[in-house]
Formats: structure tokens, sequence, C-alpha cells
């Protein structure tokens, strides 16, 4: 019936059966609702599992749907709502194997006790009677015995005593034989065993066909589905942290790594800048001894010069002064015997 309907769901939509009044009010339901169990839509609802079991956690109060589970698997967003919703279900397994280990280490610490001493089993009837009759048949013996002896009838009290051996010997082996049926039915007992997968108690050295029932059984198979999903789920986070730290490292590495290359590089332009300084100095340097030379050689170059109008001056006015004045030497009166009187007038 559910396969029918779920079939009509998919031809002809779950609002078929809705008049147009209730279609206008009716809104389709998402996997993304809170009415949709996302426990189902990603692994299994715990509450299918254990159905008509001693576990039973009855039905699911949100909405199993095949088809919302197909559309679920066919989003685009399926990725982002998997670790949710298995978060979710990881959190709902966990408390119930908690309450399941809880309910074993009850189990185990019954099992664990000591056994009480079983009262001492009743004798049948028939047993007690022939123990009486031996007893009795000891009894009288004894007196007999007793009574031979104060007579000094000792041979026939040695033998009535060897009749009250074989009549011991006669109880102490009814006696071993009710002890042996109580051994005997403490061995036949059945000792029990607790299952550590689903917390139920079995009978030790059972039948094969027993076991293989309870191996198969919905409460082991359910119990067994929660624990392996439990440690996958802790196996996927330990290795995702994993991951994350290996990540988080390899970040660190590549930071450690852009820093030394940053530090490289500013010695490296700081060389390069100490370089270009001094070179810069070196030119500079050059520069001005450089102006210095021109300097120097004009400084020189104008001495020279200096010099050279000096030589020109010494080699012509002064030429013409010493020939100015040979001139005048030679027409001075004085060089020439002629005196000049100091009465004769002066040319202008």
């Amino acid at each position: 019936m559910d396969a029918q309907r779920a079939l009509l769901d998919e031809l002809m939509g779950s609002a078929r059966n809705l008049t147009e009044e209730e279609r206008r009010g009716y809104k389709e339901v998402m996997w993304d609702d809170k009415e949709v169990c996302g426990f189902y839509m990603v692994r299994f609802c715990p509450h299918d599992l254990f159905v008509n079991t001693r576990s039973d956690l009855g039905p699911c109060p949100r909405i199993h749907d095949q088809k919302l589970k197909e559309s679920f698997e066919k989003s685009p967003r399926h990725d982002a709502y998997v670790p949710k919703f298995e978060a979710e279900l990881a959190q709902f397994c966990e408390k119930l194997v908690m309450d399941l280990d809880r309910r074993v280490r009850r189990g185990r610490e019954r099992l664990a006790q000591e056994v009480e001493p079983a009262p001492p089993t009743p004798l049948s009837a028939e047993k007690s009677e022939q123990l009486s009759v031996l007893e009795e048949k000891i009894k009288n013996l004894l007196e007999q015995v007793e009574a031979l002896g104060e007579a000094g009838k000792v041979d026939e009290a040695e033998a009535l005593m060897r009749k009250v051996d074989v009549l011991n010997a006669e109880k102490t082996a009814l006696s071993q034989q009710t002890q042996n049926d109580k051994v005997l039915m403490l061995a036949q007992e059945k000792k029990m065993a607790l299952c550590e997968i689903c917390g139920s108690f079995l009978v030790a050295n059972d039948a094969a066909e027993r076991v293989q029932s309870h191996v198969t059984g919905k409460q082991h198979v359910g119990y067994g589905m929660v624990r392996d999903f439990i440690s996958e789920h802790k196996e996927a986070k330990e290795k995702a942290r994993e991951a994350e730290r290996l990540a988080r490292e390899k970040e660190a590495e590549e930071r450690r790594k852009q820093r030394e290359e940053d530090e490289r590089r500013k010695r490296s332009d700081s060389s390069e800048r100490d370089r270009y300084r001094d070179r810069e100095r070196d030119r500079d340097r050059d520069r001005y001894r450089e102006r210095d030379r021109d300097r120097e050689r004009s400084r020189r170059g104008g001495r020279d010069e200096v010099r050279g109008m000096d030589w020109r001056s010494r080699n012509g006015r002064d030429g013409g002064r010493d020939r100015y004045r040979d001139r005048s030497r030679s027409r001075s009166p004085v060089r020439h015997g002629h005196r000049r009187s100091s009465r004769s007038p002066v040319r202008p």
C-alpha cells in the first residue's frame, strides 16, 4: 500500500486528493523543511531499525519520503547539508549507544556476581525410606554388639560388627548417589552470556541455528549499523581534523617561506641600494675629481697665460723701454760730455 501511494505521489503529486480550496492553502513539502527527517536523507533513521523488537523506538515523528530523498541527492546543496545531517545523526546514535552500554554494564555485573548455592535437593521417598531402614538396622545391631560385649561374647559381637560395616557401606553408597545426581543437575544447568553489540542475553554454547538467528535479528543488525556509523563518523572527523591540521601547517610553511623570500628580497634590495649608492658616490667622487682637475687645469692655464703675458711684456714694453733708455743714454749730455748750463732755458 505504501509503495502504491508513493507511486501515485510521484505521478500525480502529493496534493492529488485535495480540493481546490485546500490546494490554495497547500504548501509543497521540500527536502530542507523541518518536517523532513534528515537522518533518512543521508543514511538511515534509527526509528526504522528496531521495529517490533525490545529496543523499538516507535515511529519517527518526521517525514520519510523516497522522492524527497532523490530530490535531496540531486540538489546542488547536497554536499553542504550532508555534514550537518550526519552530525545530527551521529549525536542521536551516540545517545542510543550510551544507553545501551549502560545496560550492557549492568548485565555484565549480573553475570559476574557469584551464584548463590542452590538449596539441597530433597531426596525421593524411596531413597529416604531406604536410608531410614538402614539407619534403624545399624542402630539395632550396635545395641546388640554392646550387649554381647558386656556378656563377654566377643566372637558374636565381632560378627554383628561386620554386618554393621556392610550396612554403613550401603548407606554411604546411597548418599553418594544422591550427591552425584545433584552435581549432574548443576552441570547440566545452562550458562548465560551477554552480546556486546546489542546487549542481549544469550545461552553459552548454544546451537548454531539459534546463534545465527540472533546475529541476523533486527536488534543485533540495527545496533551494528549504529555502532559502525559512529565509528565511521569519528574516523571521518579525525581525517578532516588531520587534513585541516596539515593545511594549517602547509599554510604556515608557505607564510614562513614567503617571509624568508621577502627578507631575502629586502636584503637584496638593500644590497642593491647600497651598491647603487656606492656607484653614485663613486660617480660623484669622479665628477668632483674631474671638476677639480678641470679647475686645476684652468688655474694652470691662467698662470701660463699670465706668464706668457709677462714674458711678452718683458720682451715688448721693457725692450722698448730699454731701447728708449739706450737712446736716452746716447743723447744724454753727461754721457756724451756735454753738460748743460743751469741757466739755459728748458725747452718745452
